[in-house]
């Protein structure tokens, strides 16, 4: 298994099988429309908008978006890659029709062996559970770069713990999450995110739905 850096392990270490049986309904049911304010459906537009039949998907979860999307090839070239063993035996499970290759790797740390280039790169929900500032989780950015052909996007959504609108309930369970390490992102701002992303891409969009920052990047 990969030695994970700094406090990465904290992030990923709560998607066990159990909770991963669960979190379909607790956070793309429940959390994204009531607590987050971004209905799952408009996280599942953007994933499918970007999504190309060239597809590498990092920080994979259950593998839902990649469930509901329609590839635009009937034989699409799908990579993964995850720390979370249980996520990527689940999502290779789910996607199985699809023939995923999967690859267990922390993604603060350089990709040895890199895979050849990818048309997409989805990191969906994965920034707002990596260690550290901005700053710091941007690293992932730097390492992911790399494996975009040319003109291809990189896109995904995070949870902005800072500089959003946020009710009560959401602040309160934003506290409780980054207390147990499962995120952290009290600094995270859609002013450090577009930061981030104007560093290493040429071109980038960020929109901000709820507490939620959907974005995409490309170099040229």
């Amino acid at each position: 298994m990969p030695t994970p850096v700094d406090s990465t392990h904290a992030g990923q270490a709560v998607y066990t099988r159990r909770n991963l049986a669960l979190y379909d309904l607790i956070v793309l049911r429940l959390s994204n429309r009531g607590i987050w304010r971004c209905p799952t459906s408009r996280l599942l537009e953007h994933y499918a908008r970007h999504l190309s039949a060239n597809h590498l998907d990092v920080g994979v979860g259950t593998g839902f978006f990649l469930d509901r999307s329609r590839f635009p090839s009937h034989q699409p070239r799908l990579t993964l890659f995850d720390l979370n063993a249980d996520s990527l035996a689940h999502t290779a499970a789910r996607v199985k029709r699809l023939q995923p290759q999967t690859r267990q790797l922390d993604i603060l740390a350089p990709i040895e062996d890199p895979p050849a280039p990818f048309d997409s790169i989805g990191i969906n929900y994965l920034l707002h559970c990596l260690p550290g500032p901005m700053t710091h989780k941007a690293h992932a950015f730097d390492h992911l770069a790399p494996l975009l052909a040319p003109g291809a996007t990189l896109f995904g959504a995070t949870i902005l713990g800072d500089g959003v609108t946020r009710s009560p309930l959401a602040r309160r369970l934003m506290a409780f999450y980054n207390a147990k390490g499962i995120f952290s992102n009290t600094t995270d701002t859609p002013q450090a995110l577009e930061h981030a992303l104007a560093e290493r891409f040429d071109h980038h969009q960020i929109e901000i739905v709820g507490c939620v920052a959907l974005f995409s990047a490309r170099r040229e």
